[in-house]
């Protein structure tokens, strides 16, 4: 097979697939290589989930296992291989499962205080280790448990001054959380970490699921962006299978949803999708068919021309397949499960997300 040429992958709107589940029920690593190799697919990032920061400093954990764990070599590598093809991949710290920011929260109390943050250095340090190590293009942090604003901007600022103004971050806020501070699972206001530190964040991964959001119209989407959300910094996020928690959009309705978005005078910011492995319309069997789906729905327009050269695989090759959504081309715009558990809110109950032990 010849080498992928790199693809452009920073055109609005961005196409990003999380990929937590690993290995199928019998232990065999779940490739993500078909989001580059299959026709049809234009995914800008994937977001490995998740990492957590355990009670033991050094025990740092990616899902149930050391992320140097030899169960995580084949993934490791296929990610750099997504990477040289111009795939940006990101990891997810956090999620439902708690104690990562009660351990990295350095709260406006305790901004002098010695201990504390000699023990936010102590847990931070892995984590820094760890991107540094593998590569990574940038963190994705999925807040689930009460947190300080002091404390995420701190952990921000900290980021950016270790990795640079190139170095992705994100956050994953419940979608009713960006209108509404009370119906949070992070503990802190989103609207406010806009205003301190939002040249900082990349954009957001909107939650729309799980009962904290609904896309299968653009009422909750347009609300948003009256409130005052920059449309290209909302990243809307569904859940890819019925499976994986409630709120599933039939593909009717996203794509009259999407039809209408894209029709706003405004850069759209994209679509993101938990997760990967069992993804529809293929499922198990072709989980990268969802993203075949959505690049024809939303970024049809970044694949080449019918008979272009290129290699025949991912979005530097090979022509979107046939369906009712082609020709619904979204404008060029440049842009710059964790185990239950979570936090209890009054809204869903807690997330329930795969991880490879449940699935072997």
């Amino acid at each position: 097979m010849s080498p992928l040429p790199p693809r452009p992958t920073d055109g609005l709107p961005r196409l990003i697939t999380y990929y937590q589940t690993l290995h199928d029920d019998h232990g065999k690593p779940i490739s993500i290589l078909p989001l580059i190799t299959q026709p049809g697919i234009a995914v800008t990032h994937v977001i490995l989930a998740a990492l957590h920061v355990n009670e033991d400093p050094d025990a740092l954990t990616l899902n149930d296992h050391s992320p140097d764990d030899p169960r995580h070599q084949t993934a490791w590598a296929e990610l750099r291989v997504l990477q040289a093809a111009g795939v940006r991949v990101l990891a997810l710290l956090g999620g439902a499962a708690k104690g990562t920011y009660e351990r990295l929260d350095v709260g406006p109390d305790d901004s002098q205080d010695p201990a504390a943050l000699a023990r936010f250095e102590r847990y931070y340090a892995p984590v820094r280790d760890l991107v540094r190590a593998r590569g990574l293009d940038g963190l994705d942090l999925d807040v689930e448990e009460d947190m300080s604003l002091a404390g995420i901007v701190r952990l921000i600022d900290r980021l950016r001054a270790d990795f640079g103004p190139d170095f992705i971050i994100t956050l994953a806020p419940v979608a009713a959380s960006l209108l509404d501070p009370t119906a949070n699972l992070s503990g802190f206001d989103y609207e406010a970490l806009e205003v301190l530190r939002g040249r900082e964040i990349a954009w957001y991964n909107a939650q729309f699921y799980w009962g904290w959001g609904d896309f299968s119209s653009p009422a909750m989407y347009d609300v948003m962006v009256r409130r005052g959300w920059r449309p290209e910094r909302l990243v809307v996020g569904l859940v890819t299978n019925p499976a994986n928690g409630s709120g599933f959009v039939a593909w009717e309705s996203l794509e009259q949803t999407l039809a209408m978005v894209k029709r706003r005078p405004h850069g759209f910011g994209g679509i993101m999708g938990w997760e990967y492995f069992n993804s529809l319309p293929g499922d198990r069997d072709r989980p990268w068919e969802w993203a075949r789906t959505m690049t024809a729905l939303i970024r049809a327009h970044c694949l080449p021309p019918p008979g272009a050269d290129g290699p025949k695989g991912g979005g530097a090759g090979g022509p979107a397949p046939a369906s009712e959504a082609e020709g619904k081309e979204a404008p060029a715009v440049e842009a710059d499960p964790d185990p239950p558990g979570g936090k209890e809110a009054g809204v869903p109950g807690a997330f329930e997300y795969y991880t490879d032990d449940a699935e072997e």
